[in-house]
């Protein structure tokens, strides 16, 4: 199956956010190219939400270019093999903690922002972090800090704040 087809499976399982969910089902139909940077029109990323909720925190990071704290994500790639996989690619990338896992039961929340490439059609899941978990920086970041979670509404924008707490509810933490 080509990632196009696991995305396009995976927001139609998708259940919450209906409206916004159909914008990305045709943005999809109507571009074939659409989950890739090169699309102008916007693409599909994957992004995900770090947390430890043994700790009660979040792993942010400070994202170079943007000069904002968010979630790890980023574009797809071609290697990737369904959105689930990008999403871990990119947390684990970013953050530099190997063992993360996605939390069951598909995207945590959607979140459509424009970047200075395009409009990002944002699928955003969260991953826990393993016992111990010591994060690294990488190149793509300015900082990398872990926050409670009473303080991700201080720093962060709406967008992350919904899907901590979006996380939160789906973990019952």
């Amino acid at each position: 199956m080509s990632l196009y087809d696991d995305a396009v499976l995976v927001l139609k399982g998708y259940e919450d956010q209906p409206e916004l969910r159909q914008v990305y089902l045709d943005h999809l139909a109507a571009h074939p190219d659409g989950m890739w940077k090169a699309c102008a029109d916007g693409h599909i990323t994957a992004s995900a939400l770090v947390i430890d909720p043994e700790r009660g925190r979040v792993l942010l990071t400070l994202h170079r270019k943007l000069r904002m704290w968010l979630q790890m994500g980023g574009h797809c790639e071609p290697g990737d093999v369904s959105l689930r996989a990008a999403a871990l690619r990119e947390a684990t990338e970013e953050s530099g903690i190997p063992g993360l896992t996605l939390v069951p039961g598909g995207p945590v929340r959607l979140d459509r922002h424009h970047t200075p490439c395009a409009w990002h059609l944002d699928v955003q899941y969260a991953a826990l972090a393993p016992a111990g978990a010591i994060e690294a920086i990488s190149d793509e970041s300015l900082d990398l800090r872990w926050f409670p979670y009473d303080e991700v509404a201080d720093v962060a924008d709406e967008s992350v704040t919904r899907l901590a707490e979006a996380t939160r509810t789906r973990l019952g933490v």
